[in-house]
């Protein structure tokens, strides 16, 4: 539909679908919009429009043929009946929107229960993996197939594979808590993937992504459905050798071939060396690449390298940009020589250096006013009280489940420390339990902070989503969490032990706090002495 930008009113118009006439956002109206997006234009065979059309006809005709059903027998009309007067629109009543469909003179009766409309559908019979039986084996390899040519209204619905996988899908949709609209749509996308599937398929996440999105149905749930059934196969590029192609381009073909399986062997790890983590992966090719791009305009391999050479790099560099990228290359060079790939290591004997930190400074009351002014939400709020209070980083907020709060004993774990609620924390987290109960009633999430994309599984909420509320403030979570630590520090005295114990420091990271705490003590000591000194000097 159309956009607008903020504060545009659109003045009252016509729908070019329906004619009706109203207040609506877009070109079309909320109704021919939807009606067109399931539905291809042609030539109406009423009017001769070229519209959406359902059975040659457009929604105008059938808006007409329903209204003169109702008129000729004064009840509800049925779909067959109003097919039958199609053919015999002669005119078009227009109408104002929304107003097409009247309400009942009287409500419909009350059913038991409390619930109004017609019985809720029971649900799919119990199924399971169709007998395959006796079958011709495949002279040739399965065949790529193209599920964007078929149309959902030819999808065969007594496939013994759907009623199979619709149980399925009812079972994951009762345990973590899809919605109706949510179950709607895999069954839809159920279809379409499943029509002439037939035992030794395989299903591939290239052949059903596009075609799947292009009817605005959730690939991921019916993903889902399909690997519990054993016939999924995910042959999509991982995000991972992108972006390798990416930061190896520029590089010379020996160096580039040592790097990439250098990199490989972080991400992967090796006989003697254990996998790292993606982003260490990332952050070591990116800190040798300035200097792999530099030397591929001299030289065809690394052995080719010289101390020379990497003494000539590191003095372009300065504080940390020097520490990072020589650390970064002597991984490098050091697989290399073990691998036999160069006869000398260039980066033997070169010192890295220590890293002086500098002294960390408390945030200014303003600047926490601020913070705590952007936190609108429920869940914003509480996010904020943890960091603030309880010192928790963003991934250990993320990763908390309900099980990790004790209401009834005030006890809250974080990173498996058993921590006291304050009242603070206390009413925050009620009040986001309560709304959680309120928003996602029928969720099977067992995380503590979940949104519109968690609700519907049993993952964690991202870290992006857990520090946007506090992005673009000068106290953001991270800084918050070094405030709460540090004041710490500042309170009960400088001492690396007691910080270790309470927030559960590495033994280096509670020293740097305590340093960083006996030097304001310091300074906030001389500062007072001079002042003393000077009050004293003149009286």
């Amino acid at each position: 539909m159309a956009r607008f930008p903020k504060g545009y009113i659109k003045p009252v118009s016509s729908c070019p679908g329906c004619l009706a006439w109203g207040d609506f956002r877009g070109r079309l109206c909320h109704t021919c919009y939807m009606f067109g997006r399931g539905h291809d234009a042609a030539e109406c065979a009423g009017c001769r429009r070229v519209q959406p059309l359902k059975w040659d006809y457009c929604r105008l005709c059938w808006c007409q043929a329903r209204l003169g059903t109702k008129t000729a027998d004064g009840r509800q009309a049925e779909g067959a009946d109003v097919r039958e007067r199609l053919a015999a629109v002669r005119h078009q009543q227009l109408f104002f929107v929304g107003m097409h469909y009247r309400r009942r003179p009287t409500p419909p009766a009350r059913r038991k229960g409390g619930r109004r409309g017609p019985p809720r559908k029971p649900p799919p019979a119990a199924a399971w993996r169709p007998d395959p039986g006796w079958r011709q084996p495949p002279l040739f390899e399965q065949i790529p197939r193209h599920f964007d040519r078929l149309d959902p209204a030819d999808a065969d619905l007594a496939s013994p594979w759907l009623a199979w996988a619709k149980y399925l899908a009812h079972r994951l949709a009762e345990a973590r808590g899809w919605g109706r609209n949510i179950r709607f749509a895999v069954n839809r996308g159920l279809a379409v993937v499943l029509t002439g599937h037939v035992e030794g398929d395989v299903i591939r996440h290239t052949e059903i992504f596009s075609p799947l999105r292009a009817l605005d149905l959730p690939v991921g749930h019916v993903v889902t459905v399909l690997e519990e059934m054993g016939i999924f196969e995910d042959d999509s590029e991982p995000s991972f050798e992108r972006w390798l192609v990416g930061r190896l381009d520029g590089l010379a073909s020996g160096i580039r071939s040592e790097a990439e399986r250098w990199t490989r062997v972080l991400r992967d790890g090796g006989p003697r060396s254990l996998p790292r983590r993606e982003g260490t992966v990332w952050l070591s090719l990116n800190q040798a690449r300035p200097a792999l791009l530099e030397w591929s305009n001299r030289y065809d391999h690394l052995r080719e390298v010289t101390r020379d050479d990497v003494f000539a790099h590191v003095k372009t560099l300065h504080g940390h940009q020097r520490r990072d990228q020589l650390v970064a290359l002597r991984s490098l060079f050091t697989w290399a020589k073990r691998q036999g790939l160069i006869f000398r290591n260039p980066t033997s004997r070169i010192k890295v250096g220590q890293n002086e930190y500098a002294v960390l400074q408390p945030l200014l009351p303003e600047q926490v006013e601020r913070s705590v002014a952007a936190a609108r939400t429920p869940a914003a709020r509480l996010i904020l009280a943890l960091a603030a209070v309880h010192a928790a980083r963003v991934a250990q907020i993320a990763a908390l489940v309900l099980d990790d709060v004790d209401l009834g004993n005030r006890r809250l774990t974080i990173a498996g420390r058993a921590r006291p609620l304050d009242d603070l924390t206390l009413q925050l987290l009620t009040d986001w339990l309560g709304h959680r109960r309120r928003r996602w009633p029928s969720t099977a999430n067992l995380h503590l902070l979940i949104n519109n994309q968690t609700a519907n599984t049993t993952g964690r909420a991202s870290n992006h989503w857990i520090s946007a509320p506090m992005r673009g403030q000068d106290a953001t979570l991270e800084r918050l969490r070094v405030d709460r630590q540090l004041e710490e520090a500042l309170t009960h005295g400088p001492d690396p032990l007691h910080l270790a114990e309470v927030f559960g420091l590495d033994e280096k990271t509670a020293m740097r706090y305590a340093d960083s705490a006996r030097r304001l003590l310091e300074t906030s000591a001389e500062s007072l002495s001079a002042v003393t000194a000077s009050v004293d000097d003149q009286c």
